[in-house]
């Protein structure tokens, strides 16, 4: 069974923390400052690449996101690259 938790400190840094039976086995980390989400880096571990995690966390963060009417700050390579394959699916939260 797979958990996402956003999980921050008291400046709002921290992470979208995958769990699968209560093992961390991916983040995305990120910063939040006013309205702006700072996504930099999404990393999952070599035993859970290949099973959509990464997109996983994508997916969590992007309603997270329009929810509290924030735009995305995408300096991590993976988020970068699937805002700019699919600009139309973020271009309301894609902060250029």
């Amino acid at each position: 069974m797979e958990t996402i938790k956003l999980e921050l400190d008291e400046k709002k840094h921290g992470a979208f923390n995958l769990y699968v039976d209560g093992k961390k086995l991916g983040e995305m980390v990120i910063s939040i400052k006013d309205d702006v989400l700072t996504v930099y880096h999404t990393g999952v571990e070599p035993e859970a690449e290949g099973k959509g995690y990464a997109k996983r966390l994508l997916e969590e963060m992007v309603p997270y996101v329009r929810e509290h009417k924030m735009m995305v700050k995408a300096l991590c390579p993976y988020v970068h690259a699937q805002f700019t394959r699919h600009p139309d699916e973020y271009q309301d939260i894609w902060k250029k």
